[in-house]
């Protein structure tokens, strides 16, 4: 099966790109990576002797491969060009799903009373209030300094 699968994954990679590879994957199944297009197509066996799973995917910045984004069973023996038609369906519903742009990210409305504080402005506030009370400490040590003196004085 692994040799008519591999047969079968390169006629369905001349078919569909000028460029590509093709090779086994982990799991027995096999790959056509089309690094110029940024996508790969998997094919593997089901549990049915004729049926094939295909699954497509991107193929990330880095090299890595994403998780599939599309996947269907076809008969294996129906032949390359209904296989390679399936793909093409897969390839195109995938990049529709790409092309159409995700929600934007609303933030909650944040309530006035409810404001978040940051730890930099709780800090601020801190040290002013030290300022505070270290500045009104010296201007009361200077106050009694005055009075003891001027008690002194005589005055």
């Amino acid at each position: 099966m692994l040799a008519h699968l591999t047969d079968t994954a390169r006629q369905l990679a001349a078919v569909l790109w000028q460029e590509y590879t093709v090779y086994r994957d982990r799991t027995g199944g096999v790959v056509i990576r089309g690094e110029h297009v940024q996508r790969w197509i998997s094919l593997s066996a089901t549990g049915t002797r004729d049926e094939v799973l295909i699954r497509v995917g991107r193929i990330l910045d880095g090299g890595t491969s994403a998780p599939a984004r599309a996947e269907t069973v076809r008969q294996l023996s129906s032949g390359t060009g209904e296989l390679a038609a399936a793909c093409r369906r897969l390839l195109a519903d995938m990049a529709a799903d790409a092309a159409v742009p995700a929600a934007p990210y609303a933030p909650r409305p944040v309530r006035p009373q409810q404001r978040p504080v940051r730890k930099k402005a709780k800090a601020r506030v801190a040290l002013w209030v030290l300022l505070a009370t270290v500045a009104s400490g010296a201007v009361l040590a200077a106050l009694v300094a005055y009075s003891s003196y001027s008690a002194a004085a005589g005055h």
